[in-house]
């Protein structure tokens, strides 16, 4: 029976670890809460759940050592040292996170030792990566060139459960999901390079209709431009990578931008009430917070980001409990106490892919390729689900001698991406192609809206 290490045992493990344990792989759940391993594994007999520190890297070396493959599901930081000692060990090993420059490095080296470092494997990045190139190749060998590309996900509450003023809650780490508000983007449209600091990322938004879900707003989501060279489509004029949330969640964290909420700066916040933290952060001493908050942010005393903001609680008199201490930190605390997504509810993940694909008759077609999943309170979450899964098949085909590229690799090959995507098929998780589609199907961001 071969042997799966899998790091980490957070919200996203369950669907992976499940999957492989019926695939009759065993698997070891290595992570800072064994408890948790122990609750995935369900008293499988191919299963065993222990207790490790990723930092501790002799531990790290000694797993990888001992297991046919590793799944790192760690936090970023950590992917490159389980990357060398998968090396080290001529050993595979297959992550759901962005592939960062350290790992790419190890390209020459994994290739001359007969394995792959496969990344990205999740929903995004992952299913969006596959979904995307599955169009792209398309177009290319009929030919044609894909002219305009947007590419927007989103995990979101299904929408009967979208119930406070931000119209979010958390199904997957509430840390990231802070620490992203914070980046800043990069696109291209209509060949003008645009660049959006992290000031003014949740300003830079439109609206899109989304099938069967409704309104969704979208912000820009990182460094759209570097998809150029990835996806090999040098003749793209426009080329934009969003993320999908509700209205509600992008004026209100513009807001909090703007008053200094995510703010990373440690201070002092002994004895002070929640009202005294808020009120400080714009030198406001005159005890008239929410009135001196809206006018400081630009926006109405009765905005959606102010009632976001009451109903954090941030207003409040009674003392936080706080020594020294980030505004973001003390955010993040608020919303994982107050916006975590229930026992009872259940999330959903949407994906949409939009192309202009022209050819050499001079035709031309926009392309949809589209997703939307549900998770279910019984079982899993949709995140956990579409991130799981993914890194799950694509473990599978890679021990089975189905996936037999070597070297460090994203999902963005025909040999990885098809039989991922037909067996999530088979699975529930459906991206459907739409072609033929007229050019007023085609999202343009002229439809900004800057308010």
């Amino acid at each position: 029976m071969q042997k799966i290490l899998v790091l980490g045992a957070g919200l996203v493990a369950r669907p992976l670890i499940t999957y492989l344990l019926k695939n009759n792989f065993f698997v070891t759940v290595a992570s800072n809460t064994p408890e948790s391993g122990s609750a995935m594994i369900a008293g499988a007999s191919n299963g065993k759940s222990l207790f490790c520190d990723a930092s501790d890297r002799a531990t790290i070396e000694k797993l990888t050592g001992e297991h046919d493959l590793t799944v790192s599901l760690l936090p970023y930081i950590f992917h490159p040292t389980v990357a060398r000692a998968c090396l080290m060990h001529g050993k595979p090993m297959v992550t759901t996170s962005y592939v960062k420059e350290e790992i790419a490095a190890m390209d020459e080296e994994a290739r001359r030792k007969g394995v792959i470092l496969l990344n990205e494997t999740g929903l995004d990045p992952g299913i969006d990566h596959m979904s995307a190139m599955r169009i792209i190749d398309a177009v290319h060998k009929k030919g044609g060139e894909i002219k305009k590309f947007y590419s927007i996900c989103g995990a979101l509450p299904a929408p009967e459960y979208s119930d406070n003023p931000f119209r979010y809650k958390f199904s997957w780490s509430p840390g990231g999901v802070i620490l992203a508000s914070k980046n800043s983007a990069l696109y291209r449209d209509k060949g003008e390079r645009i660049e959006i600091d992290s000031e003014n990322l949740f300003k830079d938004r439109f609206k899109c209709e989304f099938p069967g879900v409704g309104t969704l707003e979208v912000y820009p989501n990182r460094d759209s431009i570097s998809y150029i060279s990835i996806y090999g489509i040098p003749e793209a004029e426009t080329i934009y990578r969003g993320t999908f949330r509700f209205p509600g969640w992008c004026e209100a964290l513009d807001a909090m931008k703007a008053i200094g909420l995510l703010d990373d700066r440690v201070s002092d916040y002994s004895g002070m009430s929640f009202n005294d933290f808020t009120g400080g952060l714009i030198g406001d001493t005159a005890g008239k917070n929410g009135e001196n908050i809206a006018a400081f942010a630009g926006i109405g005393p009765d905005s959606v980001a102010m009632d976001a903001l009451r109903w954090l609680g941030l207003f409040r008199t009674e003392d936080m409990g706080y020594g020294n201490a980030s505004p973001i930190n003390i955010i993040t605390d608020l919303m994982i106490k107050k916006m975590m997504l229930g026992p009872n509810e259940k999330d959903m993940t949407v994906l949409q892919h939009l192309f202009l694909a022209s050819y050499k008759d001079g035709s031309e077609e926009v392309i949809s390729s589209r997703m939307v999943d549900y998770g279910s309170p019984s079982s899993d979450t949709s995140v956990a689900r579409t991130v799981g899964l993914p890194a799950a098949i694509a473990v599978k085909l890679i021990l089975e001698g189905k996936i037999r590229e070597t070297g460090v690799h994203r999902p963005v090959i025909p040999s990885i991406y098809n039989p991922i995507l037909e067996e999530l098929a088979g699975l529930g998780i459906i991206v459907i192609e739409e072609f033929g589609l007229p050019h007023d199907r085609m999202i343009s961001r002229d439809h900004i809206c800057r308010d």
